[in-house]
């Protein structure tokens, strides 16, 4: 079978080293990236240092606004797929880039898989979930991480052809582990001790662009008293700068890094303050308390196990739970078993 596989952003770059090498054991993978994310730190070394196979077609994207950037994606694509013809067009998560590549498959009658699906955060307002509900109905293979979304496809209709492989991410962090433990140098080139700093990231957009959210996370941040590594994502960076908004001594402000950095720094830390959904899936995986600044999750399991709390960008909150927030539960298998590339491959193969 020749599977063509769809990857834009630094998620799908993960999730496609855990499945990528286990697909091509048995069948014939085109791999494309979008470009969607092009910053060499936020792209290249994900292919080099997880030993990602090279991109077969780069469509160099770039940023832009939602239609541009997936209409773009979606001309590109369509050539890619007449010229390739593939049987089965593989995408993954929630971006502009899992959309296009369904979209375009869907319109040229080329089966699509959709790993990660059935996550609903039952906002509507956030691109991230327009793409999940739109991907998931053009969808022929829907492959769940957890229970949750298996009962989501179930109330809107879908119920053939859903499997529930568990996540391809614990997958990946079980398998980089150990790789990820040989960077601890990094926390001496930062100037932190284990299990002596809070983890941040920010990088999503109903944060960043609006001032008023991005300063109560700030004033947060700069005022929790704690040492604070914060790698810096572009478009944060951008608008910290358009706003007039800096950080205190507190915070350690670092360039973005690759994985298997992300993964030791979060494996060192003390908790993980973020807006990220990957993100805080990996502070479940490595038993760490999660405080998430946004208004939803599409993680539930991970707040009802007791492991994540949903503050929204409200600054008291962001405060309170960073000094007072330890989980009191003993953690759940909610993520399956650590081989969903395996049972992804079962099922292609049937």
């Amino acid at each position: 079978m020749k599977i063509l596989t769809v990857v834009g952003a630094r998620p799908q770059f993960i999730k496609a080293a855990a499945v990528s090498n286990i697909i091509r054991k048995e069948h014939q993978e085109v791999l494309v990236h979008t470009g969607q994310h092009y910053d060499e730190n936020m792209s290249k070394v994900f292919f080099d240092e997880l030993k990602i196979p090279k991109p077969d077609y780069n469509l160099e994207v770039g940023s832009g606004n939602h239609g541009h950037q997936t209409g773009t994606m979606l001309i590109k694509l369509e050539e890619i797929y007449q010229k390739e013809n593939p049987d089965l067009v593989l995408v993954y998560g929630d971006t502009n880039s899992t959309l296009a590549g369904a979209l375009c498959a869907s319109k040229l009658l080329i089966p699509v898989a959709h790993i990660e699906a059935g996550l609903r955060s039952f906002n509507k307002n956030m691109p991230e979930e327009q793409n999940r509900i739109l991907t998931d109905h053009i969808s022929k293979y829907l492959f769940v991480p957890t229970i949750s979304a298996v009962n989501n496809l179930n109330n809107e209709g879908i119920k053939n052809s859903v499997y529930n492989v568990g996540d391809v991410m614990f997958d990946a962090v079980l398998n980089f582990k150990k790789l990820a433990k040989q960077k601890d140098i990094i926390l001496d080139q930062i100037g932190v001790e284990k299990d002596k700093f809070i983890l941040t990231t920010i990088h999503r957009a109903e944060n960043t662009n609006d001032i008023n959210r991005l300063k109560n996370i700030v004033q947060a941040l700069n005022e929790c008293g704690k040492n604070v590594v914060l790698p810096l994502h572009p478009r944060t960076k951008k608008y910290m700068s358009d706003y007039g908004l800096s950080f205190n001594k507190n915070i350690k402000v670092i360039e973005p890094i690759g994985y298997l950095e992300m993964i030791n720094l979060e494996m060192n830390s003390e908790k993980i303050v973020t807006d990220s959904g990957g993100v805080q899936k990996e502070a479940f995986f490595m038993k760490k308390p999660c405080i998430t600044m946004r208004d939803e999750t599409e993680w539930v399991e991970t707040v009802e196990n007791g492991w994540n709390r949903v503050v929204g960008t409200d600054k008291s909150k962001i405060l309170d739970n960073i000094i007072n927030f330890y989980p009191q539960n003993q953690q759940e298998e909610i993520f399956g078993d650590g081989h969903a590339a395996e049972k992804i491959l079962e099922v292609l193969n049937l």
